[in-house]
């Protein structure tokens, strides 16, 4: 009786691992890069690329991401997804045939019945290969650790009217809250920038840009909103009293532009964080070539994958160095793959962990 016991108590341990193994299978999507291009590439139907975002209270953080993970898979949805105890952010592409039972869906979730959802500017369907829903510390990585800190006094949200309005103003200052391989290829005109690498780095400069101009209208804008939500508050909670966003960032603000008629301040690309890398919304070019200098606002991430850093590249430079960032990348792509995590300890040392930047 004992060894059958053990021998039972085994066989459902066994089970137990199977079936844990079988669940966390469901959960997370593990297909090889090259298998996950083809099914996307070889894919027979439209698909919609959007973005949300919403700041919430949220408690139970791993079940409602394993919720949405499992329904989302099943309406073959592909994106980046983080949500935290502070609530969600999306940028996701959705099969066309699929959106109104994405929308249905999310419209019954209690704390996301009245999220805006935005259409992406230019859409080839492929912005994403593989869906990724992440548990974060915060939606967005802003390194903020103040106490008292009220993410939720935030600042007043214009219209694209009402933005172009404000700019008028001899009083208003504009200030892009993105990071400068963003601003660099797409910006309202006099809008300040920081030269940031990240949103964390980019708050305190702002506050510091600003410090005395506390009493003037600040005029914030960012890609979607998100960041100008912290932002605001954040220049709120460190007494700036006139403290205004652009309603759904970019995207929105270009949406109207064509649906209002009305005048467009924003010149260049609007930068987006996937496969396209930057929508376009006027012609105007107002970033170079990292390489020749030449008149340039294609960001690509370099072809030799030890280095991956993103920076712009014309074409000509392009085929030349065959999508490598630096001649030293392009030589060593040519080793053997084996070799190329040595060949790339060679060099690393001289980007000394900073993005690349034009010379």
């Amino acid at each position: 009786m004992l060894l059958k016991a053990l021998v039972n108590r085994k066989n459902n341990s066994k089970l137990s691992i199977k079936l844990n193994s079988i669940n966390k299978n469901k959960l997370f999507n593990r297909q090889d890069k090259k298998i996950l291009k083809n099914t996307l590439y070889s894919e027979d139907f439209e698909r919609i690329t959007c973005s949300f975002y919403k700041y919430f209270k949220l408690t139970n953080v791993a079940e409602f991401r394993n919720n949405l993970y499992l329904k989302w898979s099943d309406f073959q949805i592909l994106g980046r997804t983080y949500i935290a105890s502070e609530g969600i952010n999306a940028q996701i592409s959705i099969p066309k045939h699929n959106f109104d039972k994405f929308d249905n869906h999310l419209r019954s979730i209690s704390v996301l019945n009245d999220v805006k959802i935005k259409m992406g500017l230019e859409d080839n369907g492929k912005s994403f290969e593989k869906l990724i829903v992440r548990i974060k510390e915060k939606i967005v990585a802003d390194g903020l650790k103040i106490s008292n800190f009220d993410h939720t006094n935030i600042g007043k949200h214009l219209s694209p009217m009402e933005f172009n309005k404000a700019m008028e103003s001899e009083n208003s200052i504009v200030v892009d809250v993105r990071n400068f391989y963003e601003s660099e290829v797409g910006r309202f005109d006099g809008a300040i920038t920081t030269d940031s690498e990240t949103f964390r780095e980019s708050l305190p400069k702002i506050k510091n840009i600003l410090e005395n101009n506390k009493k003037n209208k600040i005029l914030l804008y960012c890609t979607g909103g998100i960041r100008c939500e912290k932002a605001s508050a954040y220049l709120k909670h460190h007494d700036f009293s006139d403290v205004n966003q652009l309603d759904g960032g970019i995207i929105n603000y270009a949406h109207k532009v064509k649906e209002k008629k009305i005048e467009n301040k924003f010149k260049g690309k609007n930068f987006v964080f996937d496969k396209r890398l930057g929508e376009k919304i006027t012609e105007d070019i107002l970033s170079n070539c990292y390489l020749c200098n030449k008149p340039s606002n294609t960001h690509t991430d370099c072809s030799f994958q030890p280095c991956h850093t993103l920076f712009i590249q014309c074409e000509d430079c392009s085929k030349k160095y065959e999508g490598c960032c630096s001649k030293e990348c392009h030589e060593f792509s040519k080793f053997p793959k084996e070799l190329h995590n040595k060949k790339w300890n060679l060099v690393k040392h001289n980007k000394s962990g900073k993005m690349m930047r034009p010379k």
